[in-house]
């Protein structure tokens, strides 16, 4: 990427984020809408592959319907996204409905540290906010975009919200060392987990087929006695009038071994997209057979 593509791209996400925070909610939410349906007309890598991980997930389903209400999904959370910071507190609050928190709330209040696996459903940055806003900060890792402007750009968002943020790479120090130290001083991490980006990937079954997810959940929780939760999000309501946020805390997962454990937060992420499919936002290649 050139300098001056690099300053565009920046630019162009700057222009955008103060754009639809400028809109009343409904207008962003109808414009986003309508950019979702087009690329559901049109087609392309991104929605040609959502469409075929969607079949393995949801068989069964109407796969034109399905898969445009995904893109739909999608596009709602980049619009929450974008007016997130605007978004007040008190609705992040009442508009977000939970299962399992007490689990979660008595682990948090413990001295183990919590781990929080989260698959890309719902809106992982509304429940980044809502554990902000409900007193359980939390370190995070991102992995770096480019420009490194617009890297920097959504740390200083993330971080608005109350969490910290690391490097997948480039940071002074390896992540997994940063997390171990944040875990063991009773802290919380939460990570995405559903993708592996680094050739240490687990292999795990996942609506019957091999797929790799990252070791890091498993192998910090071993590694500290960290309580380690999967998480699953979706959406409620309408986008265009105040729709909300559902967040299913899974049973911990039982400290065994790495490879039990990471299959274990595979079953669950399971359960969880299987009940709302069309939340799920993975527009990339997963399963092994199709790397």
């Amino acid at each position: 990427m050139t300098a001056a593509t690099a300053r565009l791209t920046d630019a162009a996400y700057a222009g955008g984020w103060a754009l639809v925070q400028a809109l009343p909610e409904p207008v962003a939410q109808r414009l986003f809408r309508a950019g979702a349906d087009v690329a559901a007309r049109r087609g392309g890598k991104g929605v040609d592959r959502l469409r075929r991980n969607l079949a393995r997930v949801a068989p069964d389903a109407d796969l034109d319907a399905l898969t445009r209400d995904a893109l739909r999904s999608y596009a709602r959370y980049w619009c929450e996204v974008f007016r997130l910071q605007i978004t007040p507190v008190e609705r992040i609050l009442s508009a977000t409905t939970t299962e399992g928190e007490d689990a979660f709330r008595a682990a948090l209040a413990g001295e183990r540290g919590v781990v929080l696996a989260l698959p890309h459903s719902g809106n992982w940055d509304q429940a980044g906010a809502w554990c902000g806003a409900t007193g359980a900060p939390f370190t995070t890792v991102a992995e770096r975009l480019k420009p490194e402007s617009l890297y920097d750009r959504f740390v200083e968002f993330r971080e608005s919200l109350g969490m910290e943020v690391l490097p997948l790479t480039g940071g002074s120090r390896p992540p997994f060392e940063v997390l171990t130290e944040r875990l063991e001083a009773g802290g919380m991490l939460c990570l995405m987990a559903d993708r592996d980006l680094s050739a240490r990937g687990i292999e795990v079954q996942l609506f019957g087929r091999t797929a790799k997810f990252p070791a890091g959940p498993a192998s910090l929780s071993l590694k500290t006695g960290a309580v380690l939760f999967p998480v699953t999000l979706s959406f409620t309501g309408d986008a265009f009038t105040g729709g909300g946020w559902h967040i299913v805390f899974h049973p911990p997962v039982e400290h065994t071994d790495v490879p039990t454990m990471a299959q274990d937060v595979a079953s669950a992420f399971e359960r969880g997209i299987a009940a709302h499919p069309a939340d799920w936002h993975m527009l990339q290649k997963l399963w092994l057979e199709d790397l």
